[in-house]
């Protein structure tokens, strides 16, 4: 147990350079959350509902973090600073990061049966602050959604997403090895109020680096691929 804690905390300070020390990790309103859900997940899962309730209330008004009990979250998900909503049929993976403001929220459903109203995110996803990942759709794995962008589609693995309604970056988010803030890549000091410039500076980049190599390719001389396929021949 203490060893899976001790896990737990390190793989948050990986994220987050703001703590000095692993106490101080343990004072964040997303741990606290995330602790009290599990707490709210098993009454859920034994049936008693109404406890389960007064344990996400307890948890939702100390740390303005709202989990529904019935949320199935996995290993090491990461809340960063409060304001989240994350509902009942929800499907959280591992390494997931959530920053302020965030909701995975539901849509009603056009037959009046419950069912999957929820999104599944799947593991090593980051969702940017301010971001609204609705219906039950499901966000692939290592996807970035940035920030307030609204996601009301499947988003396929790897791919970075903005805007209002959300779509794919020319940036996949594959390109970047380390950590991406707020799900925006470009600048590790990346402030959410410059999103849409970081972008663009990104996709100028790309759009340069194909531009590029299409310019070396015409560049070829007509009978250099041909003299190099006989050479190997």
């Amino acid at each position: 147990m203490k060893r899976e804690l001790i896990a737990y905390l390190d793989s948050i300070k990986a994220r987050d350079p703001a703590p000095r020390s692993r106490w101080e990790i343990l004072l964040y309103p997303g741990v606290l959350a995330l602790g009290l859900h599990r707490v709210a997940h098993w009454l859920f899962n034994g049936e008693l509902y109404f406890l389960a309730r007064m344990v996400n209330h307890i948890s939702r008004f100390l740390t303005a973090i709202d989990i529904h009990p019935g949320a199935e979250i996995g290993d090491y998900f990461f809340i960063d600073h409060g304001f989240v909503v994350i509902g009942e049929t929800a499907v959280i993976g591992d390494n997931v990061t959530i920053y302020q403001n965030v909701t995975l929220g539901g849509t009603n459903p056009t037959d009046g049966v419950g069912g999957k109203r929820h999104p599944t995110i799947e593991d090593e996803v980051i969702i940017g602050s301010g971001a609204q990942v609705l219906g039950p759709i499901v966000v692939a794995r290592g996807a970035r959604i940035g920030a307030n962008a609204v996601v009301t589609r499947d988003v396929p693995e790897g791919a970075t997403m903005t805007g209002i309604p959300a779509r794919p970056t020319l940036v996949d988010a594959g390109t970047y090895n380390s950590f991406i803030p707020y799900g925006t890549p470009c600048s590790e000091r990346f402030d959410p109020a410059t999103q849409q410039l970081e972008i663009l500076k990104c996709e100028v980049e790309t759009l340069r680096g194909k531009l590029a190599k299409l310019i070396e390719e015409r560049a070829k001389p007509a009978g250099a691929d041909e003299d190099t396929d006989r050479q190997s021949a």
